[in-house]
């Protein structure tokens, strides 16, 4: 038998290569450009909202801006009216109190020249003075006083020192004691010292001697118009004092 053999050729896969279609190129490359411009396009859209945004916040920031300081204007306009009508009322304040004290001193001034003492006493600084003829205690001092319409004298400044020192030639009680407490001297009426004469190392309450006592009343030395601390059972004369 014969065997036959048939030469068949196959065909072999042709590579066709790189594409050369220009028509798909330039397809492609459209849509990537549309895509672009429709990112940029909406990148805009978004700007131009965000920017629409804060033009109207800062709109309405500047409304109430504008408000406060318009409140404020008008609240600074108040204070300054209020300030004026304050000065405005001290100045008549001030200008009625000069009036009141030029009254006052003129009425004063005829008091003052209106104002007589009795016979016998002197006047100083619209008060009346008397030294007693005699000479006692200082609870007899002080009850003569009394009888009198007046008091023991008290000495409240140091012009007053010098008055009243100048109408004794002797040792003279004065309206001062520590009967109360000891070391605490008071006028008769109650109140404390506001001026002092003490002589040196005075009040001493006799030095703790027991001759002379409790020194609880004061005089005027004479010889010296100093203050000095005795007992009130020492004869002395006496100083009363009154309003004229």
């Amino acid at each position: 038998m014969e065997e036959i053999y048939a030469n068949v050729e196959y065909d072999k896969p042709v590579d066709p290569g790189p594409s050369t279609n220009p028509t798909g190129r330039r397809s492609s490359e459209r849509r990537f450009h549309g895509a672009v411009v429709l990112c940029l396009g909406l990148l805009s859209v978004f700007l131009l909202a965000g920017l629409i945004g804060l033009s109207v916040h800062y709109s309405g920031r500047d409304a109430d801006l504008s408000t406060i300081n318009a409140n404020l204007t008008e609240r600074l306009q108040a204070s300054d009216n209020k300030l004026s009508s304050v000065s405005a009322e001290r100045d008549l304040l001030n200008a009625s109190l000069t009036e009141m004290t030029k009254e006052l001193d003129r009425l004063q001034s005829l008091s003052k020249e209106n104002k007589t003492c009795p016979a016998g006493w002197t006047m100083f600084s619209s008060a009346c003075y008397l030294l007693s003829g005699g000479t006692g205690t200082w609870d007899e001092g002080r009850e003569d006083c009394r009888s009198r319409g007046a008091h023991l004298v008290m000495i409240d400044s140091t012009k007053e020192q010098t008055f009243v020192a100048g109408l004794t030639q002797r040792d003279t009680w004065i309206g001062l004691n520590d009967k109360d407490v000891e070391g605490t001297w008071k006028w008769i009426d109650g109140t404390p010292l506001t001026v002092m004469n003490w002589a040196w190392k005075q009040p001493d309450n006799g030095g703790g001697d027991p001759k002379f006592g409790e020194e609880d009343c004061a005089h005027i030395r004479a010889e010296t118009t100093e203050w000095n601390d005795v007992s009130c059972e020492t004869d002395l004369s006496w100083i009363c004092e009154k309003i004229a």
